[in-house]
């Protein structure tokens, strides 16, 4: 009898099968996936790009100085909701395409378990988003020839809790499309709501430090314009961007677990 074995079929440590190994196979293959298909994928970085010149260029011509006061704030809060775009539509996105394809039952049968199994996917997913990301910054960074104070650290801290609530939002919505299949309208209307909860006025309205990515704005915005490390911010504020990742990431992961569940026991969690 294998360790897995006497442990219910769950790998522990010394399973040649452990987390790591899954973590690693799940982060290869959803990169191995995304490269599988250059074109898309270089499509996806240049529409990114494009998108941000549209506002640079055209606000130039309209707005002149003023913009460029703020460009800082504008690169700060757009490659916020690239990360958040990527990270939400990849969430949502890997489970619908999962359930499509006739895959997403498996996950049941498999020595981790469904749960392990699509939280390893949802984390590729981040680890994707921020590699796109960064292409992004890098460029728009070298379009306008601003320069920004860059903390991997304090960046990946507080971008990452970020978008943990918004990951959690993509997982419950997946869940939502995979019980009810159509849910298009209100996935692309949560997507222009993001834009919405970056420029949040935390510092006016208190309360609006409890949405996602608001505090998540706020602070990288003071972090890569003031160059404020993670460690000089106010602990009251870390509490909040913690806090507001853990709920939003779990509420949102318990609302996938209870949807594909309640899918599952209705027999249509394989239907597309």
């Amino acid at each position: 009898m294998t360790t897995a074995d006497r442990d219910g079929g769950r790998p522990t440590q010394s399973s040649a099968g452990g987390y790591y190994h899954l973590m690693r196979a799940v982060i290869y293959r959803d990169l191995l996936i995304w490269l599988r298909y250059p074109v898309n994928a270089a499509l996806g970085l240049v529409m990114g790009v494009f998108f941000f010149a549209l506002m640079f260029y055209g606000g130039q011509m309209i707005a002149g100085r003023a913009l460029t006061d703020t460009i800082e704030g504008l690169i700060v809060g757009y490659f916020l909701w690239t990360l958040s775009q990527g990270a939400y539509v990849g969430a949502m996105s890997a489970v619908q395409s999962e359930a499509s394809w006739g895959t997403l039952e498996r996950h049941y049968i498999t020595p981790f378990g469904f749960g392990p199994v699509m939280a390893a996917k949802a984390i590729a997913v981040v680890f994707r988003t921020f590699l796109t990301s960064s292409v992004v910054l890098a460029l728009m960074l070298l379009m306008t020839g601003t320069g920004l104070d860059l903390n991997v650290l304090t960046i990946v801290v507080i971008a990452g809790c970020g978008i943990a609530s918004v990951l959690g939002i993509g997982l419950a919505m997946g869940g939502l499309g995979v019980l009810y299949k159509r849910i298009g309208n209100v996935t692309t209307l949560l997507q222009f709501a993001f834009i919405g909860l970056i420029s949040a006025p935390v510092f006016d309205i208190p309360w609006a430090a409890s949405l996602p990515l608001a505090q998540s704005s706020t602070m990288l915005q003071r972090a890569m314009t003031d160059n404020v490390r993670l460690w000089e911010f106010e602990p009251i504020a870390l509490v909040i961007l913690l806090g507001t990742a853990v709920v939003y990431l779990a509420v949102g992961y318990l609302g996938f677990i209870l949807t594909t569940r309640r899918a599952r026991s209705l027999g249509v969690l394989g239907d597309y």
